[in-house]
Parts: structure tokens; sequence; C-alpha cells
């Protein structure tokens, strides 16, 4: 089960990222699709009572103001809310055409906001639901938290299947659970670009080339979803979306954002937050130093142009 649990964990950290960026990268709404993609949208929206305490002016996407989204993977669970296994962080500075994402590890002992005490991050989602999230994420990372995207993992596999699989470049042979991946370029899809994301051991970089391979499985994601309205089965495509998703992004809203943000897509940075691993009371936390949380906050606020600690 526990095994179980960490794969689950492995798909939602980079699979999330695929979810925003699609919104981000869909190109031109051809009329013979939109009433399908706005079903989608309204099908996705979830309205919640947030505003960050973080924006001194309101996000206009007509100017272009710089936005940050939380990706939230969740393990729903029947008859309760479930829980976060991802969280992760992605800024979108139209103006200097890109992305930066960072994924925030779930053990990261940091203060629950309106719980009133220290605890795991991803433990937010369970005591207080998608607000309470934003809230302690935003305060852990001290940037505002416009929006976000919560997705439920357990089945959105079949959004890489409904793109048509996706093409990447393999720095190594490597095999793993029974799939053995040559070198160079080859073609993934929903299950095998899973277990090509989920390889850690025989990495010489450890959890840095992971990473690194699922960074690569996004950017393929994103480069189909920026040819959006060539897709013949865009209808299976949206299904997946609409049935694993949920946004406070209206329907508008995401036009918008097709409008003047899509151009971030070419250019995708992926930070990671370190720290150190501790057992307090036979519970295992992740200590992430000030220094590093602080120079991850500074530089996701620069992307953000806002102004930085010193």
């Amino acid at each position: 089960m526990r095994a179980k649990r960490r794969k689950k964990k492995k798909w939602l950290r980079w699979v999330g990222g695929i979810v925003a960026v699609l919104l981000i990268g869909i190109g031109a709404y051809a009329y013979s699709i939109y009433h399908h993609v706005k079903q989608t949208a309204n099908q996705m929206y979830e309205n919640v009572d947030w505003k960050s305490d973080k924006r001194d002016d309101e996000v206009s996407f007509k100017e272009k103001t710089p936005i940050s989204i939380l990706l939230i993977g969740v393990d729903e669970r029947k008859g309760d809310r479930g829980r976060a296994d991802s969280l992760i962080v992605m800024t979108v500075n139209p103006n200097k055409k890109s992305i930066e994402m960072v994924s925030i590890p779930r053990d990261t002992r940091t203060e629950i906001i309106g719980k009133g005490k220290k605890d795991k991050i991803n433990h937010s989602y369970a005591f207080g639901g998608v607000e309470m999230t934003m809230a302690t994420v935003e305060h852990f990372l001290d940037i505002p938290i416009d929006y976000y995207i919560k997705v439920n993992m357990e089945s959105f596999r079949d959004i890489v299947d409904a793109v048509g699989g996706v093409t990447v470049d393999n720095p190594f042979a490597f095999t793993y659970e029974g799939v053995t991946f040559p070198k160079g370029e080859i073609t993934l899809n929903g299950e095998k670009a899973l277990k090509y994301s989920r390889m850690r051991k025989s990495d010489p970089r450890g959890d840095f080339g992971r990473q690194d391979r699922q960074k690569q499985i996004i950017e393929a994601i994103i480069q189909k979803g920026a040819s959006f309205s060539s897709l013949t089965n865009y209808d299976e495509v949206l299904a997946a979306i609409g049935k694993n998703m949920k946004t406070n992004l209206t329907f508008d809203e995401m036009q918008e954002i097709q409008a003047n943000y899509k151009e971030a897509r070419h250019h995708i940075e992926q930070l990671h937050i370190t720290g150190k691993g501790t057992t307090m009371n036979g519970t295992y936390y992740l200590i992430v130093p000030e220094e590093e949380r602080q120079a991850i906050s500074n530089k996701l606020k620069e992307h953000l142009e806002l102004k930085t600690a010193s």
C-alpha cells in the first residue's frame, strides 16, 4: 500500500503541471469546438471564498499582470475531502514570455494558516480544503496566490492518451517496471509516460533527473495543447480535463489568458525546494532552511514583478 502511494505521488507531481499549461497553451478556439470548450470550462468551474492578501492591485489580463496558479493534485476518497498529494506553484509572466514552476514537498513543515499550528503543508487541504491550502502556500512562499487548479489524478492519465501520446528525447536507456526505454527520441502513451516519469534509482542524478523527465513530458503536452484545434479527438481531451479538474478560473478568464499569456509556454523553468528530513514525535517532516525558502520566494517574486526581500 505504501509503495502504491509513492507511485501515485510521483504521478501527481508532474501531471498537475500539464493541466494548467494546457489552459495557457490552447490555441485559437475554432467555432466548431467553442461550445464543447465552454461546456468543459463551466463543468470545471468551482468558486471559492478567496482573495489574496498580498496583491495591492487587481490582476488585469489585458494589461498582462503576471499571475500565479496553485496546482493541487488530490487523491479523492469516497465520503471525505481527500488528500493533497501534490502542491505545485506556477507563475506566468507574459511580458518575459516564461513560466516558472516549483513543487512544494508534501512533508514540508510550515504554519497551517487558519489552524494555528505547524504541520505538513499538504495537511492544509484535509483541514480546510482549497481556501486553507491557498492561504498556507501563500504564507509559506510569501507571494500572492491568484488562482488554483485542483486535479483528481485517479484517471487523469487519460489525457496523455487523448492527445495521442507524447514524444521525448530520452538521454539514456533504462528499464523500469517491465518497460524498456531506449536512448533517443521515443513516443509514449499514458501508461508509459507515467513509468518514464517515475524512475529515479537508476538515474545518476536521482530525483533531479526524474524531475527533468517530468518536465520533458509536460513540455511535450504543452506543444500538443498549443495545436489543440488540429486534434481530431478534442472531445476526448475535453472529457479527460472536465472530469478531473476544478478551478476558480471562469471561461471568460481562460479566454483572456489564452489571448494574452499563451506565449509564456515557450520557456518553462523548473525550480527545486530542498531541505533536511527529520522526525518529530514519530512523524517525518521536511525542514526547509529559511535561506532556501527566501531564495525561492525572491525568485518567484521577481518573476511576478513584485518587490523582493533584501
